[in-house]
């Protein structure tokens, strides 16, 4: 199974793309890539959203993942940026569709959850996580794409569960 996560964010977006490998003993998570979009302050929006959908449409066609896996809308106490980051998300979700992929979306708390152990974890906690159960020498920067990883984590592990699988 290969997941590609999306941070979703309105200065950076971050990817990253893991694959549970299945061998003869065990399976285990496998880190593909990650990175994130940074997007230009100096952009309007409308070009800055053509950013995500350009470079998230050629990075899903270049991983060939089987989902999408994205953060799920969380409650904002700006209203302005909880509109801005909709957009994002929303631009995600059709850079998904137009390439015929389904999209899952995860309540943070269940990110965190699902990598660290509890839904109340520090960002620090996340990414030292995300480095262990990847087998990396450190967490990958920007954060916004170990927060992608830990995303693509989630849907695995969730994913494994439903189908009994989880070892």
């Amino acid at each position: 199974m290969r997941v590609f996560g999306i941070d979703c964010g309105t200065e950076y977006t971050g990817w990253g793309v893991v694959e549970m490998v299945d061998g003869p003993r065990e399976s285990r998570l496998e880190p593909i890539a990650a990175g994130a979009i940074k997007l230009d302050r100096k952009h309007r929006t409308p070009q800055r959203l053509h950013q995500v959908y350009v470079e998230l449409t050629a990075l899903l066609e270049a991983y060939s993942p089987e989902v999408v896996a994205i953060e799920d809308v969380f409650f904002a106490a700006n209203a302005k940026s909880a509109l801005k980051l909709g957009h994002v998300r929303g631009v995600a979700m059709l850079s998904a569709a137009a390439c015929g992929l389904p999209v899952v979306e995860y309540a943070p708390l269940s990110i965190k959850s699902a990598v660290v152990g509890h839904g109340l974890a520090a960002k620090e906690q996340v990414q030292f996580m995300v480095a262990r159960l990847l087998d990396l020498e450190r967490a990958p920067e920007p954060a916004d794409a170990a927060d992608a990883l830990a995303i693509a984590i989630c849907h695995i592990h969730n994913a494994r569960s439903a189908q009994g699988l989880l070892r």
